[in-house]
């Protein structure tokens, strides 16, 4: 890094992300370790881009999103959670939940203040933390349940404690948050003073069983609690870039003091046209359609990562999955993501990366269904080679 650069931001390098899709292009492989879909949005929702660029939806929104989509969001949570938003005050749009939740952080978090997070974390944690000055305090979910220990919880918070990231569904390990494990979170919440933030993004994507249940929902919870969501999940479109952060009116201003200086405005026509698709959703059947098509592409390579000796841990929501590679042999995660991508021609992320400590991860690897059955076809013919014993620890 260049020698001008800032101390803080000297050890953040180059993300995995980035690392596996260079090594993905160079060999020719699949590439499931990209997390967002090769397939394209709900046509309902590209044509009222279209239709808004046309309009002359084309300058600047206001700073904290366009009344027509905060009042979109409103709607969504008075319709799912039975609560009555204010969109002026209670609802901010973002450049995706990345940006809400580095928003967040740097709202919320100062020098010398700590933040709980649950390992294995979302990439973006960590940098946000340090730019703000501030330092993770880490609770390991651990498989193959991804539980957490309640002592290990209480443990975590301090005098320095200020707030806790809560992300469910969860990337990478697919976990939904039980009810029981949400009301221990927010007891912690309430004794501590403690400011939720919740990365919330794949909460129409659970499978089976599993029920999202927002931590804000929860007595006591709502006036503590920003909730972080992106359409870029929900609608297949995250090129967009449209994420939202829902919560009481002083948080939500909070979170403004920093985006208006961030990216001020997210782009006038996305927004309207992530509005009427969330306008349209519900009556066209769209979210269980959403979950349906998940369900047949989990399938679909869990049963092909399955078939090559890549046992699968089951999941509850988000669109990864984990695989144990320990009975390959190799050294870590790592190594063992660049040999597949290099000798099978599958590229897949090592979970380590998620992790404050790497030498704390599994031996896992995640892989991404969010792909069109013929990419999940040619993945599982490539994997296939494993049962051949093709790839070795080197």
């Amino acid at each position: 890094m260049d020698r001008h650069a800032a101390e803080r931001i000297r050890r953040f390098g180059t993300s995995v992300f980035t690392e596996m899709s260079r090594l993905a292009q160079q060999h020719d492989a699949v590439n499931l370790g990209q997390g967002f879909p090769d397939f394209s949005g709900p046509d309902f929702v590209m044509d009222a881009a279209k239709t808004a660029i046309d309009a002359g939806l084309n300058q600047y929104a206001p700073s904290h999103g366009t009344p027509r989509l905060r009042a979109a969001i409103a709607a969504g949570w008075r319709q799912e959670h039975g609560r009555a938003i204010d969109p002026d005050a209670e609802v901010t749009v973002t450049s995706g939940a990345t940006e809400a939740i580095f928003d967040a952080i740097q709202a919320f978090l100062g020098p010398g203040d700590e933040l709980i997070v649950f390992e294995p974390f979302y990439d973006s944690y960590l940098p946000s933390a340090v730019l703000a000055g501030a330092t993770l305090r880490p609770v390991t979910l651990r498989p193959p349940d991804w539980r957490f220990d309640p002592d290990e919880l209480r443990a975590a918070a301090t005098p320095r404690t200020r707030a806790i990231l809560l992300n469910t569904p969860h990337n990478p390990t697919g976990k939904v948050f039980s009810r029981d494990e949400l009301a221990q979170i927010a007891a912690l919440c309430q004794e501590r003073a403690l400011v939720a933030i919740t990365d919330e993004v794949y909460d129409k994507i659970v499978f089976d069983d599993a029920t999202h249940v927002p931590l804000a929902t929860l007595p006591g919870m709502w006036e503590r609690t920003l909730t972080i969501n992106s359409t870029g999940k929900t609608f297949s479109l995250t090129g967009w870039k449209i994420g939202f952060a829902v919560g009481p009116a002083p948080l939500n201003a909070a979170l403004r003091a920093v985006h208006q200086f961030v990216t001020f405005a997210s782009a006038t026509p996305f927004q309207d046209a992530v509005a009427a698709g969330m306008e349209q959703a519900v009556a066209l059947g769209y979210y269980a359609q959403l979950r349906a098509d998940y369900v047949v592409r989990r399938d679909r390579l869990r049963d092909a990562l399955d078939g090559a000796g890549l046992r699968t841990l089951p999941i509850g929501g988000s669109y990864f999955l984990m695989a144990d590679i320990e009975p390959f042999g190799f050294a870590d995660d790592v190594a063992f993501c660049r040999a597949l991508t290099e000798d099978v021609g599958v590229a897949a992320v090592p979970p380590s990366a998620f992790y404050l400590d790497p030498a704390r991860a599994p031996q896992l690897a995640r892989f991404c269904f969010a792909k069109r059955a013929d990419t999940l076809d040619r993945a599982a013919e490539r994997l296939a080679r494993l049962r051949h014993a093709a790839l070795a620890p080197r």
